[in-house]
């Protein structure tokens, strides 16, 4: 199977099933997870089965839609209670992630605007109101990465060198990705890139996800190990780096996978831009900055154990396993999202971003 050819999100409707493909289980086995219940939802989040922002989002939205068909309560305040427990608890699986929480609070507030603007107030209609809420996030992704691709894919030249850390790619998305959308609508338009991925310790995510899609779609890729970075700009073969992120705040900090900062700051030192490829659902405008971004930190086994068949450090080590890093808004060129290439100041851009988001009445097909 060509793993190019298939969502990474979808919806079953007969199974009533959220369907992933589980990436731990890449490259080595292509599997899909059928997700039912509250827990595997969010167990698949929290154990990166599914990861990426954007996707992360979808599965969200289209899971709070499975778990309200579970919800028997023919009254409207003792669904909404329901739904609100468990919406929750899908939010409490990974707290940088911002799409995580703006994928189920919009869910959330459309069935309220359903319900109070007189929506047929009765179980068949609160779940039609969320059934057709989550397919159009889901609709929504694969246009807004598509856009993202157009706008990127204008800061390159056919032929670029490109440097991308974890992966942002299509795996991290429905379709597309956002840091690897410029790359992918590129290879479109005819153009053709040579794309090096860091490894992305500790979990790999460059060497599993993001040069395992890329290869499989036909990209000239070569994989290197986060402390190559340096090297390659050195002999100047990059270009230009594109990283995705999980929370944008308003001053253009953004938090995305731990090494990115070191990554922006060695690209500063050998004069290469620095982009940072993000929807507007990630710019989180009630975060002043990255020192307000909280960070996760994972299990130290991450760091010790995993991927080894031997224990690689002694018994007993501290291990310090953020999940996340901020890179600062000085050490960024610009912000591709939907609507356009943000670029500093970035509170002053921003505004202008969502007054062209607003123009469009939210609409990543309508262009502005």
């Amino acid at each position: 199977m060509n793993i190019m050819e298939v969502d990474t999100v979808r919806l079953d409707e007969k199974k009533k099933a959220v369907v992933i493909i589980d990436q731990t289980r890449l490259p080595g086995r292509i599997e899909f997870l059928e997700l039912k219940n509250a827990e595997e939802i969010w167990r698949a989040i929290y154990l990166l089965q599914v990861r990426g922002a954007p996707a992360i989002g979808v599965c969200a939205a289209l899971g709070l839609y499975v778990l309200a068909e579970q919800i028997k309560e023919e009254d409207y305040e003792a669904f909404w209670a329901r739904l609100k427990k468990v919406s929750d608890y899908l939010n409490s699986s990974r707290p940088t992630a911002v799409n995580l929480s703006w994928a189920l609070e919009r869910m959330e507030r459309c069935l309220e605007i359903y319900h109070f603007n007189g929506g047929e107030d009765d179980r068949a209609g609160w779940l039609f109101c969320l059934h057709e809420e989550a397919l159009k996030i889901y609709a929504e992704d694969i246009a807004v990465c598509r856009r993202l691709g157009e706008y990127g894919m204008s800061l390159i030249r056919d032929g670029d060198g490109i440097l991308t850390h974890c992966n942002a790619g299509k795996l991290a998305a429905v379709r597309y990705g956002t840091a690897t959308a410029p790359i992918y609508v590129g290879m479109e338009a005819g153009n053709h890139y040579r794309v090096f991925c860091d490894e992305t310790r500790p979990l790999l995510q460059g060497a599993r996800l993001t040069a395992f899609e890329l290869q499989a779609a036909g990209v000239d890729t070569t994989l290197i190990c986060d402390n190559m970075s340096a090297s390659v700009m050195k002999r100047g073969w990059v270009d230009a780096v594109f990283v995705g992120c999980d929370r944008v705040a308003a001053n253009g900090d953004t938090a995305n996978k731990i090494g990115t900062s070191v990554l922006a700051a060695v690209a500063r030192q050998y004069k290469i831009p620095v982009y940072v490829v993000a929807p507007t659902s990630t710019i989180d405008m009630r975060t002043a900055s990255g020192d307000d971004i909280v960070i996760e930190e994972r299990k130290p086994e991450e760091v010790t154990e995993m991927w080894y068949s031997e224990r690689m450090a002694p018994e007993g080590i501290k291990v310090y396993n953020p999940a996340f890093d901020v890179t600062d808004h000085s050490l960024i060129a610009g912000i591709v999202t939907e609507y356009g290439i943000a670029r500093a100041p970035y509170a002053e851009s921003f505004r202008d971003i969502f007054a062209g988001k607003e123009a469009c009445g939210g609409d990543p097909l309508v262009q502005n």
